[in-house]
């Protein structure tokens, strides 16, 4: 039920599984297969996948670490957003992708946790897009060393507060991979 008008479709982001942000995530491997299975499942029921790539002066657009993960592969017909901010939406192609896409909803994957994805699902829930984030298909690393909680804690929570996210017109979900509704 968003509050964006004629717009009825579903978008996947794939938000920086890049290999130097999700070399030391928590759980790589495992999110990396549940964002891999996710894609499969979008493709084959037309949803449009949108990749985001984060670039900056410590991953710089090009490099090995800048590449997408190898367990994944966008296809060339679908967008490639790339960005220098943590919302996806700042600077970037992103909305008017979304927009020649009729998306209303976003069902949301990718890495870091507390930077990207929660910067983007808060960025698409305050522009008026319906936000799934997908509890088993995002990662961070262990930045236990500056004060943050263990990561598996920093997933719980994202997970935990976004399910009960309220905004009039819009919503905002949280559920596992085999969950996902278009």
């Amino acid at each position: 039920m968003t509050t964006l008008e004629n717009r009825p479709n579903t978008a996947l982001l794939v938000i920086d599984v890049q290999n130097d942000v999700v070399a030391r995530a928590y759980e790589r491997d495992r999110v990396v297969s549940t964002i891999a299975a996710v894609v499969d499942r979008a493709r084959v029921d037309g949803i449009a996948v949108i990749w985001v790539q984060h670039a900056d002066d410590d991953l710089p657009e090009g490099s090995e670490a800048w590449q997408i993960v190898p367990e994944l592969t966008p296809t060339g017909a679908e967008p490639l957003i790339g960005k220098s901010f943590g919302d996806a939406f700042e600077g970037t192609t992103l909305e008017s992708v979304l927009t020649g896409l009729d998306v209303g909803h976003l069902v949301v994957t990718g890495a870091q946790t507390d930077q990207c994805v929660r910067c983007t699902i808060h960025g698409g829930f305050t522009r008026g897009y319906d936000v799934t984030l997908v509890t088993d298909a995002h990662t961070t690393e262990d930045a236990t060393q500056w004060g943050a909680p263990p990561p598996e804690q920093v997933i719980a929570h994202t997970n935990l507060y976004w399910q009960y996210q309220s905004a009039p017109g819009r919503t905002a979900r949280a559920v596992a991979a085999g969950d996902v509704t278009w």
